[in-house]
């Protein structure tokens, strides 16, 4: 009972990791996503103003692919990229949005690449070309990808953190418990009888004497369970012979002889034990 009360809290744990898990990322995702709208228009807009134009409409913000936005404008404008560059760092900073990221101006007409720049943590790996050089005005769309994994919370961090550490804790716990109260089964006991140094298990049909295993037939282990139920004494050759092969088959004379001799073969290795015949009566199993 204990330990099945032990599995199933230790799945409840497992599937609250994984559910608090699923659930932070997809809100991360939506969050980021509605704020990097409202950024990237932010930044449309700055850009406008700088071409004097406070009048032209920033169209819908696209999201095109995971971590990757289009800003486009209902007319044509013209601009220094170096302002781009500004301004985009602006809207996205004061938005806490990732500071890595791929900018590419296109060309309505043909998509082409007008200008471009990219953002990274090495400063070796940031390229702005052409700075000063006014792009044509014309009309123009403006990719802006995330470049490095986005780890917005849309939970308060300290919080998700401590949850996630109870949860990892308390699963250790029990876990802990678990490795503690689990025994080892006990190895399961096999009904055996000592024959000198012999271990006979008449359930197996073996016997065993050190490491070596002597197997016995059915008719060997019935025999031989007959002596060892009555050691030192005669067991008469009708009631040897009743005993194995009634309800058993056909027997004949000699079979309880050819037994015998097999039995005695097996038992020769511990010369404390010996099967011996009383003659005209049966035989005997003594045992030092």
């Amino acid at each position: 009972m204990k330990q099945a009360i032990i599995n199933t809290f230790g799945r409840a744990l497992l599937f609250i990791i994984i559910v608090l898990g699923l659930s932070c990322t997809t809100k991360q995702n939506v969050d980021l996503s509605k704020r990097t709208k409202i950024a990237l228009r932010d930044a449309g807009h700055k850009l406008l103003l700088s071409n004097q134009d406070s009048t032209s409409l920033i169209l819908p913000i696209i999201e095109l692919e995971t971590n990757k936005f289009q800003i486009a404008f209902s007319k044509t404008l013209s601009f220094e990229p170096s302002t781009l560059v500004s301004i985009v760092k602006e809207s996205i900073e004061i938005s806490n949005l990732p500071e890595y990221y791929l900018v590419e101006v296109l060309q309505c007409n043909d998509r082409e690449v007008a200008y471009s720049y990219q953002m990274s943590a090495e400063k070796e790996s940031t390229i702005i070309p052409c700075g000063s050089r006014y792009l044509p005005e014309a009309c123009y769309l403006i990719d802006v990808k995330f470049i490095n994994k986005v780890e917005v919370a849309s939970i308060n961090d300290v919080v998700f953190k401590t949850i996630i550490l109870l949860v990892l804790a308390s699963l250790i716990f029990f876990l802990k418990i678990k490795t503690k109260n689990s025994k080892k089964a006990p190895p399961e006991i096999v009904p055996s009888e000592k024959i000198g140094s012999f271990y006979f298990y008449p359930d197996q049909n073996k016997l065993v004497k050190e490491a070596e295993e002597i197997a016995l037939s059915k008719k060997e282990c019935e025999l031989l369970a007959l002596f060892v139920a009555n050691p030192n004494q005669i067991i008469k050759r009708d009631e040897l012979t009743k005993r194995v092969w009634e309800d058993n088959g056909v027997f004949v004379g000699r079979s309880l002889d050819t037994y015998i001799s097999k039995l005695r073969k097996k038992l020769k290795a511990d010369t404390s034990i010996k099967l011996t015949n009383v003659h005209g009566v049966g035989y005997k199993l003594e045992v030092d």
